[in-house]
C-alpha cells in the first residue's frame, strides 16, 4: 500500500520546496501556479485518480455475476492513467483491482502476462488483454449498465 504513495509524496514535496524557493526569491507569481501544478501532478499518480479498488477474488465474483470486464492497475502507470481519463463516467461500470494492494490481483497479471506485471490488464469474459484501447474497453461495457 505504502508504495502506492511514494510517487505523489515526492512530487507534492518537490513542488514545495520548488515553491517555497521561489517565495524566497520574491517571485509569488510562480510559487502558486508550480505548487498547483505539482499538486494535480500528484493527484494524478495516486489511487485517489481511481475507482475504488476490489481484491482480485471480490472483482470476479462480481463479473460473474454482472459480466463487466475487470481492469487490474497500479498507481504511477502512465497508461493505467490513460485509460482512467479516456473512460470517463464509464470507469465506474468496471471492478478496478490495484496490484500493489492485492496480491491475488498482482498474481493474476503475472500469469496473463508471462510473469510480467503489465498494466492495465484488462479481462473481459475471461480473457485478458493488455494495455487496451479505451475505445475498445468502453464498447465491451454493456449499454443497460
Amino acid at each position: 500500500m505504502m508504495r502506492a504513495w511514494i510517487l505523489p509524496t515526492l512530487l507534492l514535496v518537490s513542488g514545495s520546496l520548488i515553491a517555497a524557493a521561489s517565495v524566497v526569491r520574491g517571485a509569488f507569481g510562480v510559487a502558486v501556479p508550480l505548487l498547483l501544478l505539482f499538486v494535480l501532478l500528484a493527484g494524478l499518480n495516486s489511487p485517489l485518480a481511481f475507482p475504488r479498488s476490489v481484491s482480485a477474488l471480490e472483482a470476479q465474483r462480481r463479473s460473474a455475476v454482472d459480466g463487466r470486464p475487470i481492469v487490474y492497475w497500479r498507481s504511477g502507470c502512465q497508461y493505467c492513467l490513460r485509460l482512467r481519463i479516456r473512460l470517463g463516467r464509464s470507469a465506474h461500470q468496471l471492478h478496478w483491482v490495484d496490484i500493489w494492494r492485492d496480491p491475488a490481483g498482482a498474481t493474476a497479471v503475472r500469469a496473463a502476462n508471462d510473469g510480467n506485471e503489465t498494466v492495465p490488464t484488462v479481462v473481459v469474459a475471461g480473457r485478458p488483454h493488455v494495455n487496451p484501447d479505451p475505445a475498445w474497453v468502453r464498447a465491451q461495457l454493456s449499454p443497460s449498465t
